[in-house]
This record gives C-alpha cells, sequence and structure tokens, in this order.
C-alpha cells in the first residue's frame, strides 16, 4: 500500500465532499418564486445567502494555503447569487481554486499557522486543521442546506447513501 502524503489525503476528502455538495447544489433553484429569500427561521440566513455561501466555501482552502493570516474587512457584506446558474459557476470556480491550492501545496506547507480575523475575533491553527475544518464547515451547511429545500418540497439527493426522495 502507497504511503499517501497528507495533502494527498486532504485532496481525496475534499474532492469527495465537493461532489456531494455539487449534487445539493444543483437542485437549488433560486428562480423559483420565494425560494430565494426562504428561511426557516428569523435568525437564519436566507436560502440565497447559505447556498452562496456553500458554493464560496470550497475556495477557502487557497486562502488558507497562500497566506498565513485573512482579515475579514469590518464592512463585509454576504454575497448572494443573481441566479442558478450564477451559484454554479462560482461553485465551480472556488472548487478549482480550492482543488489547486491543495493539489500544490506541500506537507512543509501544512506545518505552518493560518490565522483568521475579523474585528475582535481571532481564530489560529495548524493548516491541516483549517483545511479540514473548512470541508467539516462545507458539509454542515450542505446539511442546513438539505432541509431547506426538504422544507420547500425539493427533492434532496443522497449524501452517504439514498435520500427519501430516491428510489431504494
Amino acid at each position: 500500500m502507497e504511503n499517501k502524503t497528507l495533502c494527498q489525503t486532504i485532496c481525496f476528502d475534499y474532492e469527495r465532499e465537493v461532489e456531494q455538495t455539487r449534487r445539493m447544489l444543483e437542485r437549488v433553484n433560486l428562480e423559483t418564486p420565494g425560494l430565494s429569500d426562504y428561511r426557516p427561521h428569523p435568525k437564519s440566513m436566507t436560502l440565497n445567502r447559505l447556498a452562496t455561501h456553500i458554493a464560496d466555501l470550497p475556495g477557502w482552502p487557497a486562502f488558507m494555503l497562500e497566506s498565513e493570516e485573512f482579515v475579514l474587512p469590518e464592512n463585509f457584506q454576504p454575497e448572494v447569487s443573481a441566479s442558478s446558474r450564477a451559484l454554479m459557476e462560482k461553485f465551480e470556480a472556488c472548487v478549482e481554486r480550492g482543488r489547486k491550492a491543495i493539489a500544490n501545496a506541500t506537507d512543509e506547507d501544512m506545518k505552518k499557522t493560518w490565522t483568521f480575523r475579523y474585528k475582535d475575533y481571532s481564530s489560529s491553527g495548524a493548516r491541516p486543521d483549517v483545511v479540514r475544518s473548512t470541508i467539516n464547515h462545507m458539509v454542515h451547511h450542505r446539511a442546513q442546506l438539505g432541509l431547506y429545500l426538504r422544507l420547500n418540497d425539493v427533492a434532496i439527493p443522497g449524501m452517504y447513501g439514498p435520500s427519501a426522495d430516491e428510489a431504494f
């Protein structure tokens, strides 16, 4: 059995979760009346905001592997996608950026610490931890999106086996 580098192992996890995320995002039809602005609770993100955030997440490893710190501007405003097509184009561009960053990283690069800052908040961690955490972050929000879609009678795909919408 061949020994894999840390980056190869992360790449495997990244690709598996990106493919599942793609399948979920493909179910989002932002042109459906009321769906884009749907939120299950007043404290929840809108469906469009959540989907756009999910589409952006695969690109985050590039920030983490190409710099040692990222400072989110205090005036940051989350974006929303103008259409389902724009959502998927954003996702695919972010996937390519993240994939390339992980593939080009070395195990030596992974020994460095990465820091995120926003206003008074700061979080630092070893690059393998923060990259894996981003993959987990994507999975977490993907599950939320699945619930949003389910609550709007949109059939959802199975992630690790068939969903209730798929034939057994």
